[in-house]
C-alpha cells in the first residue's frame, strides 16, 4: 500500500512545487503589503508612495546595471553574470564628487564627469578579472567591491561630506507638473537602457549571448566582448546612480552601499518574478526596487528596528534565489 501512495505523492509534492516556487517571492511579498497595510494606514497614501518612489532611485539606478551584467552573462548567480560591485563603485562616486564639491571648490559639472570616469574605470577593473584573468565573476566583483569601499574610506577618511550644491538639492527636492525630478530623471534613465538592450542590434545579440553563450560563439558573436561590455555599463550606472545617492542623503555617508547592494539583489532577482520565462529583465528590476524601497518605507512607518528590517532583507534574497533554483530544478 505505501508502495503505491509514494509515487503519487512525489508527483503531487513534484506539481505543487512547480506550480508555486516562480510565485512564491511575490506571495511573500504581497503578505508583507497586507500586513504593512493593516499595520500603518499611512502606508497606503499618495504621500507615502511618492516617497517610495524617491527613495527608490538609486536602487533603481544600480538595479539596471547588474540586470545588463545578468541579460550579457545568464542568471545562475555562480557561475553566470553577476556584479556585486555597482553599489560599492556607486558610492565611491559619490566619495569623489562629494570630497572634490565640498572640500576642494570644485563646480559640480567637472566632478560628476570625475565621479562618472570613477565608476566606469570600476566597470573596467571588473571586466578585466573575469574576461581576461577568468575569474567568477561573484568572487571577483565581491573582491573588487571591498576595494572600492577601501578606496571611498581613504578618500573621505571615512567622514560624512555634506553636499549642498543646487544641482543636488534639487534633484532631492526638485518637482515638475507635481512629479519628483529625480522620478523623472529615473524614467528616462530606465527607458535609454530599455532602448539600448531592446531596441538595437547590439543588446539584442547581448541577451542572446546570456541565453545561450555556446550557441551565440557558434553563429559569430564574442561572448567576451558583450559580457566585459556589460560590466562597463554596470559602472556607467554605478556613475549615474552616484548623484542619486547624494541625492537621497543629502551628501556621502560611510556604509551606504551594505544596504544598497542587498536592495540591488533582490530588487533585481526579484524582479523575475514577474517575468514569464523566470528571468531577469529590466522592467522587472525596476519594479523590483520600487517594492523593495516600498518595504523599507512601510517597515519604517511600523516602526521595525532598522537592523530587523535587513534581517528581513536578507531573508527575502533567500527566499527568492531559493525559488529560482527550485523552479530551474522542477523544470529540468
Amino acid at each position: 500500500m505505501t508502495s503505491l501512495a509514494s509515487p503519487r505523492q512525489s508527483f503531487d509534492i513534484g506539481r505543487l512545487a512547480r506550480a508555486v516556487a516562480p510565485s512564491l517571492p511575490l506571495i511573500v511579498f504581497l503578505a508583507m503589503f497586507v500586513y504593512l497595510g493593516i499595520a500603518s494606514p499611512s502606508f497606503l497614501e499618495p504621500s507615502t508612495f511618492a516617497l517610495i518612489l524617491k527613495q527608490s532611485i538609486p536602487t533603481t539606478i544600480v538595479s539596471l546595471g547588474l540586470a545588463t551584467v545578468v541579460m550579457a552573462g545568464g542568471d545562475d548567480v555562480v557561475s553566470g553574470g553577476i556584479d556585486l560591485s555597482i553599489p560599492a563603485a556607486a558610492v565611491l562616486a559619490a566619495a569623489v564628487v562629494a570630497d572634490l564639491v565640498t572640500n576642494h571648490a570644485w563646480f559640480i559639472g567637472p566632478a560628476l564627469l570625475i565621479g562618472l570616469l570613477t565608476a566606469v574605470a570600476c566597470g573596467l577593473v571588473n571586466a578585466f578579472l573575469v574576461v581576461l584573468v577568468g575569474m567568477t565573476p561573484l568572487l571577483a566583483t565581491f573582491a573588487s567591491a571591498t576595494a572600492f569601499v577601501g578606496i571611498g574610506k581613504v578618500v573621505t577618511a571615512s567622514r560624512r561630506i555634506n553636499v549642498t550644491d543646487p544641482l543636488v538639492v534639487w534633484l532631492r527636492d526638485g518637482v515638475i507638473a507635481g512629479v519628483p525630478v529625480g522620478v523623472i530623471a529615473a524614467c528616462v534613465i530606465s527607458a535609454v537602457f530599455y532602448f539600448v538592450l531592446h531596441r538595437t542590434r547590439w543588446g539584442l545579440n547581448l541577451q542572446a549571448v546570456g541565453g545561450n553563450r555556446d550557441a551565440a560563439e557558434i553563429s559569430g558573436l564574442s561572448p567576451a566582448k558583450f559580457i566585459a561590455t556589460a560590466f562597463v555599463i554596470a559602472g556607467l550606472a554605478a556613475g549615474i546612480g552616484s548623484i542619486f545617492v547624494l541625492a537621497r542623503g543629502s551628501g556621502w555617508a560611510p556604509g551606504t552601499e551594505e544596504n544598497m547592494m542587498m536592495e540591488m539583489v533582490l530588487a533585481t532577482f526579484l524582479g523575475a518574478a514577474f517575468s514569464p520565462r523566470r528571468i531577469v529583465t529590466l522592467w522587472g528590476a525596476v519594479l523590483g526596487a520600487v517594492l523593495v524601497s516600498a518595504l523599507s518605507v512601510g517597515f519604517g512607518s511600523v516602526g521595525i528596528d532598522i537592523f530587523w528590517t535587513g534581517c528581513i532583507k536578507g531573508g527575502l534574497i533567500l527566499v527568492v534565489v531559493a525559488s529560482s533554483a527550485l523552479s530551474r530544478k522542477v523544470n529540468i
